[in-house]
């Protein structure tokens, strides 16, 4: 099997930490800006801004108001950390996923409590602008929707929880593409069901109903853990093309059913 290629993100994040521990940028030094960043290493904003995240997340950067980011004087002590070898197999994937279900749920549920109406509010739109977003109808992406949950642990008022998941963030970027074995079809129930996970979400921040709003978000996160699963059985089966194709099919097969309001 072919070795996978390192994410972009992983990419430019490495050659600026390199960078900084080779003493080329130094402490108290400004990054480039992302349009230098971009060109250096033939990206796109999105995934410097990836990049940048995950610098920040290890102590490496820190932002300066209306300046930009700057390598850090002392960067901080990692305490928690998840090599990113572990991220390149399945089974670690997925126990990463767990982890971040364990703090979602009860996130979900603090947000419902303690949210304020423009916080609720600021939610269900972000919800609406992330669920419309296909920018790539040939590709799926499995996190896409990150910035909504980062907005729902943003709203407990728990600055640990919203901490915990910003570091997650470049880390859990690992996307399946499977356009070449999902058929559009299969891609738009894909979304409609995600939409519809979503909705419960929102519906239950907004009654600030804490007990269904975890539930929900815990219904949510596991659908997720098992489109993953199915996703990365899909891409990873050593078979013919037509073959990859009637795999994926079945393991997407109910997605193709109308989803209810309810549901």
């Amino acid at each position: 099997m072919a070795t996978k290629r390192k994410p972009l993100s992983t990419v430019v994040a490495d050659g600026l930490s390199a960078k900084i521990r080779s003493g080329r940028l130094r402490p108290g030094m400004q990054l480039p800006t992302e349009a230098e960043l971009c060109a250096e290493y033939d990206v796109s904003r999105t995934v410097v801004r990836e990049a940048v995240a995950r610098l920040r997340s290890e102590g490496m950067v820190i932002p300066h108001q209306g300046r930009g980011m700057f390598v850090s004087e002392a960067p901080a002590p990692r305490n928690f950390s998840i090599p990113e070898a572990a991220l390149r197999a399945l089974p670690e994937t997925i126990a990463l996923l767990e982890l971040r279900l364990s703090v979602e749920v009860e996130a979900a549920g603090l947000c419902a409590k303690r949210r304020t109406d423009d916080e609720a509010a600021a939610i269900r739109t972000l919800m609406e602008q992330v669920d419309a977003q296909r920018a790539d109808p040939a590709v799926v992406h499995i996190h896409y929707d990150y910035d909504f949950h980062l907005a729902i642990a943003r709203a407990t008022r728990n600055e640990f929880m919203h901490a915990f998941l910003s570091y997650l963030h470049p880390m859990i970027v690992p996307r399946f593409q499977l356009g070449h074995v999902v058929a559009p079809e299969v891609t738009d129930g894909y979304y409609a069901r995600i939409h519809a996970e979503h909705e419960k979400i929102v519906r239950a921040i907004e009654k600030r109903d804490g007990r269904a709003a975890r539930k929900a978000m815990r219904q949510h996160l596991y659908n997720s853990l098992e489109r993953v699963r199915a996703l990365a059985l899909a891409a990873g089966i050593e078979a013919t093309d037509a073959e990859q194709k009637a795999a994926a099919a079945s393991l997407f097969a109910d997605l193709k059913r109308p989803v209810s309001a309810d549901e």
